[in-house]
């Protein structure tokens, strides 16, 4: 008898897998925050609907993976917002009770969780818990327990992560519809109250509505409205599964209706689920991955999964929005595109640090994406005279520093996503950069135009720490007045605007924004060989250690913000003395901060801790996650390959709930970086100069593909191979682009979106010559 044997190869294998069952959701989130951890959604969607097991604050809430404890499933997790709360329950206890004893246990061993999917069970009543969603709708699938009544809960009050809802309703329509919404109380950071309408449909009937308002409970009501309430449906006994579909809507419970009719005008779950994960899979294939291990080719499609969420669409599928710019929250229309396409408007947390991030993911796998996000900025400048840095809910927050939006549009517009009103867009960013613009803002300045500190800036050339208006200022808490980190941000800002000017014709702009580009050097301290903080007078600010955290620089030292300033690197070379000393200098702090895996501690919260705070190079936020790169520019491209494999294998390697980020991952961005640091390709001046420049690092996988986009590149794939590669063989040897040798370490956005092959041939030792370290900058 003959036995066969079938061989499955490493690419036989990897070809049967689909990125989206890669993903590993339980990423970090025994460190999340509010708005981290994704299940029950779509890409960038309205609803994304899953459990909460920590309900108090914008930090440390949301799905935190080591509470054991469900207090409820809600449909927003944003920026500053949140959404409608439900729990299915079963219980004899009265509604007066029952109201504040509902959370229920459940254990991770009868949990399952992918994009799109999660499903649970709620231990105190046996109640098994499916949850899908359309883009903008939820859909829940509960299986109550034979010859029990079935009800559901919905929380209209109280605290539910960073919101205190401030006011609700809920009314029953008919015994399968219901409506209302729930209204986000102000913030510091939103000032404004933003309510979140919903509509409800079930597919069983429901018995009676039992509602509240604080003590006083109505058993058999219609409606309830106001703040401290909520309510109890209760259905009749049924052995099917009761599904219940809540769609969401910024503008109105009738566009939540519309909302829903649109996108789920059916009841079949297991399709929804389907659905939910073939369009994962789609968005997270537009870059293939082979080689590699598994565990490598998990973590990068669920850094990707990451990218590609957090920021949140706000605006209904008809294309209605809520403009808050104003002082009365008024509904609006958005218009279309050039090409007649509707775009989305968008809830989203602070483009700073976007720069380095997303300003090069999203145009060059999703420039769709890209265009949208940028025609929605510019619909808030035509609302309220401002192109946001963070809006939230059709709000503005004036979070962090800084014109952080202007790198990301101005990138997008010299990578050929044009099909935006450019000339607009381009007097929303002078405006920005003006001391009329949100440049004069700093985090949460919603009421003045002085933590900016553009008086400053744009008299002296720098901003002074402390910023002299600190002390009459009202805000007691001066969110990110950090007078020199602010500065050389500004200066990284400014050439972004200049190189659009220069491309629009706007010689005389051009040339003044270049000038103000410079303003970086003014802190630049020789004796210590750091940036430093000046006075108001312009001495040197004394007491000064350059690894203090938070000393004149946001949420970083001056180790890490001496970097910043890649969009003049010939200009920083020269003041430290030379690109080797600037190398070695640079090489030196990679090696400090190696002691300390490259991170300030494993999570956000131990960033201020002294035990961390002092090192030289964090990967764990933003402002020095480029520093990798500029070795390539400075002349020595072999040092960013190995540093750069370094960072991944420290920092963006782990697959576990207690790590993945070392920091805050903030929306998409650090999942952005660690997407660009694995397939080899990155921008220090964040794409803004004409036909933009992508560094060649260590690419980590045997090929990497990337699907063009047809609607804006000539190209069908560019795709990068690596030959003889490996963890030791980290350094790249010779490149070939397209057959032929190429003599430098860099591409152009022209070159990548033609399509084409780049081969990289790898080795254990690298190769210093100086016909690969050829710079563009």
């Amino acid at each position: 008898m003959l036995t066969t044997f079938t061989l499955f190869t490493t690419s036989t294998v990897m070809a049967k897998e689909r990125p989206v069952d890669l993903v590993y959701p339980h990423l970090d989130t025994a460190n999340s925050r509010w708005f981290f951890f994704d299940s029950a959604s779509r890409p960038f969607g309205m609803v994304n609907l899953n459990p909460d097991t920590e309900i108090g604050g914008a930090w440390g809430s949301g799905y935190r993976y080591h509470s054991d404890t469900i207090k409820g499933f809600s449909h927003v997790h944003a920026w500053q917002l949140s959404g409608l709360s439900v729990m299915p329950v079963v219980s004899s206890l009265p509604t007066s009770e029952l109201k504040g004893d509902y959370y229920s246990p459940f254990n991770h061993d009868t949990e399952e969780v992918r994009p799109g999917y999660h499903k649970v069970l709620l231990e105190r009543s046996n109640i098994g818990v499916e949850l899908t969603a359309t883009t903008r709708v939820g859909f829940h699938k509960y299986t109550f327990p034979a010859g029990k009544t079935p009800k559901i809960l919905f929380k209209l009050s109280g605290k539910l992560g960073p919101v205190e809802f401030t006011d609700a309703h809920l009314e029953q329509i008919d015994a399968h519809r219901f409506s209302g919404y729930v209204t986000n109380g102000a913030t510091i950071r939103r000032p404004k109250e933003t309510p979140v309408f919903f509509h409800v449909e079930l597919n069983q009937p429901v018995a009676y509505l039992s509602a509240w308002k604080g003590e006083n409970v109505v058993e058999q009501a219609e409606k309830v409205s106001g703040r401290n309430t909520g309510a109890v449906l209760t259905l009749e006994k049924t052995n099917k599964p009761v599904m219940m579909k809540v769609g969401i809507s910024y503008t109105s419970a009738e566009n939540a209706r519309k909302n829903l009719e649109t996108e789920l005008a059916h009841w079949e779950f297991d399709r929804t689920v389907k659905d939910a994960t073939e369009e994962w899979n789609r968005w997270l294939s537009k870059i293939t991955v082979t080689g590699g291990s598994l565990k490598q080719r998990r973590r990068f499609y669920t850094d990707l999964w990451h990218a590609l969420q957090g920021r949140r669409i706000i605006s209904d599928v008809d294309g209605h929005y809520s403009d808050q710019t104003g002082d009365k929250r008024v509904v609006k229309q958005l218009p279309k595109k050039k090409n007649g396409d509707r775009f989305n408007h968008y809830n989203s947390d602070s483009f700073w640090g976007a720069q380095w991030t997303i300003s090069t993911l999203w145009p060059l796998a999703y420039p769709r994406v890209a265009s949208d996000f940028s025609h929605s900025l510019l619909q808030y400048y035509r609302d309220g005279g401002m192109i946001p840095r963070g809006p939230s809910g059709g709000n503005y927050t004036y979070v962090m520093t800084g014109a952080s939006s202007t790198p990301f549009m101005v990138s997008n517009w010299m990578k050929g996503i044009r099909d935006i009103d450019i000339d607009e867009v381009y007097t929303g960013l002078k405006r920005n950069h003006s001391i009329d613009g949100i440049m004069a803002r700093a985090g949460y300045e919603h009421y003045s135009t002085v933590g900016g500190g553009m008086k400053y800036y744009l008299e002296r050339g720098y901003i002074p720490y402390p910023i002299p208006e600190e002390a009459d200022h009202s805000n007691g808490d001066l969110f990110h007045w950090k007078g020199a980190g602010q500065t050389i941000e500004y200066s990284f800002q400014d050439n972004a605007l200049s190189q659009l000017a220069k491309s629009l014709g706007h010689d005389d702009d051009a040339a003044y924004f270049f000038e103000r580009s410079r303003n970086y050097r003014n802190l630049y301290d020789a004796s210590s060989g750091f940036m430093r903080p000046k006075e108001l007078d312009g001495s040197w600010r004394k007491n000064y250690d350059p690894y203090d955290y938070d000393k004149g620089f946001v949420e970083s030292n001056a180790s890490q913000m001496t970097w910043f300033a890649t969009h003049d690197l010939d200009g920083l070379a020269e003041l430290m003395g030379g690109k080797q000393a600037l190398v070695d200098k640079l090489d030196n702090a990679f090696k400090e901060a190696s002691k300390q895996s490259f991170t300030a501690g494993s999570a956000h919260k131990y960033e201020k801790d002294k035990r961390y705070s002092r090192v030289p190079i964090n990967y764990g936020n933003q402002p020095s996650m480029q520093t990798a790169f500029i070795f390539s520019a400075a002349g020595a491209p072999w040092k960013t390959q190995y540093w750069s494999r370094e960072v991944v294998n420290h920092v963006f390697s782990g697959l576990s709930p207690d790590t993945g980020y070392n920091g805050d991952e903030d929306q998409g961005l650090m999942g952005s970086l660690a997407v660009l640091m694995k397939i080899g390709l990155f921008q220090l001046t964040g794409g803004t100069e004409p036909d933009p420049v992508y560094w060649i690092g260590s690419p980590l996988f045997d090929e990497i593909s990337i699907e063009l986009d047809s609607q804006y590149y000539p190209g069908n794939r560019f795709t990068i191979k690596t030959v003889n590669n490996s963890d030791k063989n980290r350094y790249v040897l010779s490149l070939r682009l397209n057959g032929k040798p190429l003599s430098r370490t860099y591409l152009r956005h022209s070159e990548i979106i033609r399509g084409g092959e780049l081969i990289l041939n790898m080795g254990p030792e690298p190769h210093n010559g100086t016909e690969l370290s050829g710079t563009p900058l």
